[in-house]
């Protein structure tokens, strides 16, 4: 793709990498066959395609609109089309450097700025967050459909943290809004870890990966997020702790992220790339000692597992196949639903601000996974297991559980 962008965006480091980003893309538009967004809207500008025209013509100088932010705000960031480029097109990067500089010309309205604001407050913030959640909780069946649609039952933490001491140490990523909406899932993770051998470590002053921030505008808020938690993992990485593990997808991409994002930032460029070298997902602690733990394990399976493999597992991370392979080595056979590889919807805070879009894929999802004939559903991001709970009947649960539950015995 030719590029003649403008003086002042090509000599930043933005603009640079978008400049390489652009000219790998040769129009091909398989990128636009696997985007759930344009399956469903079938308008070129709701494909990754038409929004790199949208970006280019942006760097390029040519006027922008309301309409331009809304075609780039419709994007999940499930980076599908990553996945599917011949080209090897970085989609997701170009799409911030696009979302930022349309900001900056064609600005959210005050309302929309101030809801923004207050959500990344409130998310971010567990004292404030667990609250209000129970509340809504117990007031969902009276609450209005819109509003009830997004807060998820109730789950109890089930079992005790271990205390097994272990030369082999990690970092686990607790979250923001996980401990909240489904406290068993760490406890979980820290239970089969204790089983491998592994011992588990929490840094009290990290908090959010800075995802949350980074959907919602406030990129500088991220970055902070980003350097709070370098800070708070430091001296455990000095201390020798062989990762930082994630046990949600979606956060383990942000961290992934840590280097790229805060390369240009003196203090913190080397911290951040060690960081994104020593983050894991989950499955990738686990898939090598699954079969020593599956010796271990001491009662059923579900009946049925249906699994609803992550955008970011399988297109952020390019972990595809690995929880089903660990899964397999416990016995259990999981089922893909058809179009696996699309998105259910959740993407983060994505069904906060196009719920309509993202209640339809979450119904297809759905309707996909029960055809399995699985008496459960299985996934590995806490936004999807939420998103899809409310979408379903069936039981949704992190697939660390299930493992739990065998060996542990403990309640799913």
């Amino acid at each position: 793709m030719q590029t003649r962008l403008q003086q002042t965006v090509r000599d930043t480091p933005e603009g640079e990498e978008a400049e390489a980003i652009l000219r790998k893309c040769v129009h091909c538009g398989f990128c636009n066959a696997t985007c759930p967004t344009y399956q469903i809207l079938g308008d070129e500008l709701d494909g990754p395609r038409g929004r790199i025209y949208l970006i280019k013509q942006m760097l390029e100088g040519h006027a922008t609109s309301a309409d331009t932010r809304t075609h780039l705000d419709r994007c999940l960031t499930c980076r599908n089309c990553e996945t599917t480029c011949p080209a090897g097109v970085q989609y997701g990067r170009l799409l911030e450097t696009g979302r930022q500089m349309v900001l900056k010309r064609n600005p959210r309205t005050l309302t929309e700025q101030a809801m923004r604001r207050a959500l990344a407050a409130f998310l971010h913030n567990g004292i404030l967050f667990t609250p209000v959640l129970r509340l809504g909780q117990v007031l969902q069946p009276a609450l209005p459909a819109a509003l009830a649609d997004h807060i998820p039952a109730r789950r109890l933490a089930g079992g005790v943290w271990p205390r097994g001491q272990h030369p082999r140490k990690i970092i686990l990523l607790q979250g923001c809004v996980q401990p909240s909406m489904a406290p068993n899932i760490n406890r979980a993770t820290a239970r089969v870890l204790d089983k491998a051998g592994i011992q588990t470590l929490r840094a009290s002053g990290a908090q959010c990966c800075g995802a949350i921030r980074q959907h919602m505008d406030f990129d500088e808020l991220a970055l902070k997020d980003a350097r709070r938690n370098i800070d708070a993992w430091w001296p455990m990485i000095e201390a020798g702790a062989e990762a930082i593990v994630s046990n949600a997808s979606g956060c383990g991409v942000a961290l992934k992220e840590y280097g790229h994002r805060l390369r240009n930032d003196a203090r913190y460029a080397q911290k951040a790339e060690r960081v994104s070298a020593l983050s894991r997902d989950i499955a990738e602690i686990i898939e090598p000692v699954a079969r020593q733990l599956a010796q271990q394990a001491r009662w059923p399976s579900p009946a049925g597992v249906a699994f609803h493999p992550p955008c970011t597992l399988q297109h952020g991370l390019q972990l595809r196949g690995k929880v089903e392979e660990i899964l397999a080595a416990f016995g259990i056979n999981a089922s893909l639903p058809q179009d696996a590889h699309l998105c259910c919807g959740s993407a983060g805070t994505y069904s906060l601000f196009q719920p309509d879009l993202a209640r339809t894929l979450r119904d297809d999802k759905c309707r996909a996974l029960v055809k399995t004939g699985a008496a459960c559903i299985a996934t590995a991001n806490i936004g999807c297991l939420a998103h899809l709970q409310n979408g379903t009947a069936m039981p949704v649960l992190h697939w660390i559980e299930i493992i739990d539950s065998m060996i542990c015995g403990t309640a799913i």
